[in-house]
């Protein structure tokens, strides 16, 4: 699992995120230790997990857990939905969406900006952007949303 979020960081963020950073030897070492943790401690016990394969081999990654942000108004967040860039288009990251998020829970989301394609996916699968932003690591993200309520 690892090595999927590190191949697909340096796939999907080179050019947004320090070449520093995805290039780091350590990186790999890093994402084990996060999976590890995400998969085994008790604090995660409410994230769902789920991965794509293809011929044996992992092709994708995603997990979802509770919201961290106390005000919050969504059930759930979607914190990781990676899938190789030679394995985009076949059907992996919408089973991924559907293993780790129910369609009928309010779900949010932060995406990079720019990342046209994964924005595109967000939305042919319901999500909106709710015009709020953020830099994290140096990468300018967006925050979307799908299933809630909006008052006006």
């Amino acid at each position: 699992m690892a090595r999927v979020i590190v191949r697909c960081w340096q796939e999907t963020y080179r050019g947004l995120m320090s070449d520093a950073v995805l290039d780091d030897p350590g990186l790999p070492a890093a994402r084990e230790r996060f999976w590890t943790a995400a998969l085994t401690d008790e604090r995660y016990r409410e994230n769902r997990a789920a991965v794509a394969e293809r011929d044996g081999e992992l092709v994708g990654v995603a997990m979802s857990g509770p919201p961290l942000d106390a005000g919050a108004t969504w059930a759930r967040q979607l914190y990781v939905l990676y899938v190789y860039a030679a394995d985009h288009g076949t059907g992996a990251g919408p089973a991924l969406l559907e293993a780790v998020v129910d369609a009928q829970e309010p779900v949010a989301l932060w995406v990079a900006d720019p990342n046209p394609r994964a924005q595109a996916f967000y939305r042919k699968h319901g999500f909106v952007a709710d015009g709020m932003a953020r830099v994290e690591d140096g990468v300018r993200e967006i925050r979307m949303l799908r299933g809630m309520r909006h008052s006006r």
